[in-house]
């Protein structure tokens, strides 16, 4: 039987395809869990609310335009769709709230209702910050006709740290990935092309040069990140499709340009680790010697 004849540049792939897809697809599925958190931690702060007490002796009318134009105004109040995101709260609200969280009805103990009207206002992203939000309840503080503003300091402060908490593990858990993948393809490429030894090493004494014998290598190097990279993307709609059917609520935080660069990140990350791996791991059988290619 006639032995086929080996082609420069081929190589047993499959296994390299397996990893570079399995660990895009990893790398993948943390982008997409830090953009999903992302804009949870938007939605988080975003609907935080401070709360503006307002001086008992305000009348209704006053406490329903003036002060509602009035806080609507700040640069701080969060629009949605043009809206002030401003709510209005009566003390008799207020205290029908009181009764049904707390079980207790004071109204048996007192003459009148102690609380007080006052209006819940929720704040741009950007102010959810421990000094900016101290800076946001001076500033209310001066207005006429308010008596007090409060929100959970503790709260505030907690919630920021763990997001920063999480941040930083995501970006050291992607970073560590990165150095592995590397790692791995250049083992796994440089063992594909351990059949490959003897044809470069032919193709050397010929006088072909080193870019010549590398060329066909890297085209097929890039050819399968670019597949893996494709693989991987798959693999993520796939899953996150599934999450979404099961989790219809996972929709509202997905951020649609931001996934699609991701997934076109995938391909391109893939296609440059193809490249650069078999770059190595070619030029480091074109310096080894004859004894070091047995």
């Amino acid at each position: 039987m006639a032995r086929k004849k080996k082609k420069v540049g081929a190589y047993p792939a499959g296994m390299i395809l397996f990893s570079l897809t399995l660990a895009l697809f990893l790398i993948g599925f943390c982008g997409m869990l830090a953009i999903e958190s992302k804009r949870l931690v938007q939605y988080i702060r975003e609907n935080y609310e401070v709360r503006v007490f307002l001086d008992k002796d305000i009348d209704s009318t006053r406490a329903a335009t003036l002060m509602y134009r009035t806080l609507a105004n700040k640069p701080y109040t969060l629009s949605t769709d043009g809206k002030p995101q401003l709510t209005f709260v009566s003390k008799d609200a207020a205290a029908r709230e009181f009764i049904a969280e707390t079980k207790e009805d004071f109204s048996r103990f007192l003459d009148e209702n102690p609380l007080r009207d006052s209006y819940r206002l929720k704040l741009n992203e950007a102010y959810f910050d421990e000094s900016k939000l101290a800076g946001v309840k001076k500033d209310l503080e001066r207005v006429d006709g308010v008596f007090e503003v409060v929100y959970q300091e503790n709260l505030v402060d907690s919630i920021n740290r763990n997001i920063n908490r999480i941040y930083l593990v995501m970006g050291v858990f992607v970073a560590v990935m990165l150095l592995i993948i590397v790692v791995l393809m250049n083992n796994t490429i440089r063992l594909a092309l351990y059949s490959q030894r003897m044809l470069i090493r032919s193709m050397q004494l010929v006088g072909a040069t080193n870019s010549f014998i590398t060329r066909p290598f890297l085209g097929r190097g890039v050819w399968q990140g670019v597949i893996a990279g494709v693989l991987a993307v798959v693999m993520l709609l796939v899953g996150l499709q599934l999450a979404t059917h099961n989790l219809p609520e996972l929709a509202y935080f997905q951020d649609t340009p931001k996934l699609i660069m991701l997934l076109a990140g995938l391909v391109g990350l893939g296609a440059v680790i193809g490249f650069v791996s078999t770059f190595q791991a070619v030029h480091r059988y074109l310096g080894l010697t004859l004894d070091e290619l047995y």
